[in-house]
């Protein structure tokens, strides 16, 4: 489930996130706009490492609000960390989502993904853009992005799919680490997650 959600955080990549777009049009907008950039490279669908790298780094992750998504993730063991410690929560958080969401670029096989409007106040500040990919063969599947407007525009704090909350699937484990060991614990787990080999690139089809 994972695998599949990771692929498509790739639809939030806007070039220029404009600060008064409405968060579903922008959703519509670079979404149309990456897919169409994942299809025309052979490169990327190879699983090319630096191009990937590339696509997160410039693109991803500056729409991203990783401070709130690693604190829902981690919970109320957020509460136990000290400054440092959250420091580095959250960046082993983005490292092993940027490495998930990495491998997963690859599995794209001319999905299309439809946006569906969102209704909403003017003074709203946080909304779910729902969207659904439209697979051949198969049913679709809805991936609906938790969003918060920040000064800079909307962000992405959370990502359900088909139900399932990437942040609530990610604090059961992380839960289970912290009884374990601590907080010092979840991050030695997730700093040798994200020092382990990648996966080999998925196979086409």
């Amino acid at each position: 489930m994972l695998r599949t959600l990771l692929m498509f955080l790739a639809a939030f990549v806007p070039v220029a996130a404009l600060a008064q777009e409405a968060p579903d049009a922008l959703v519509k907008r670079v979404t149309d706009e990456v897919l169409a950039i994942i299809k025309a490279d052979k490169d990327l669908q190879a699983g090319n490492s630096r191009k990937i790298a590339e696509l997160a780094e410039v693109k991803v992750l500056p729409h991203f609000d990783f401070t709130r998504m690693t604190r829902l993730a981690v919970g109320r063991n957020w509460q136990q960390a000290n400054d440092a410690q959250k420091a580095q929560l959250v960046k082993e958080f983005r490292t092993m989502l940027v490495r998930t969401y990495s491998t997963s670029l690859t599995a794209y096989r001319n999905q299309t993904i439809e946006v569906k409007p969102v209704k909403m106040a003017a003074a709203d500040k946080e909304v779910t853009v729902r969207t659904a990919v439209l697979q051949q063969g198969g049913p679709s599947i809805p991936i609906d992005y938790a969003m918060e407007k920040a000064d800079s525009g909307w962000k992405v704090y959370d990502v359900v799919i088909d139900g399932a909350s990437l942040v609530t699937t990610y604090r059961s484990t992380f839960n289970e680490q912290v009884q374990k060991g601590g907080i010092d614990g979840l991050l030695k787990t997730l700093a040798e997650r994200n020092q382990a080999p990648q996966p080999p690139a998925a196979p086409k089809k």
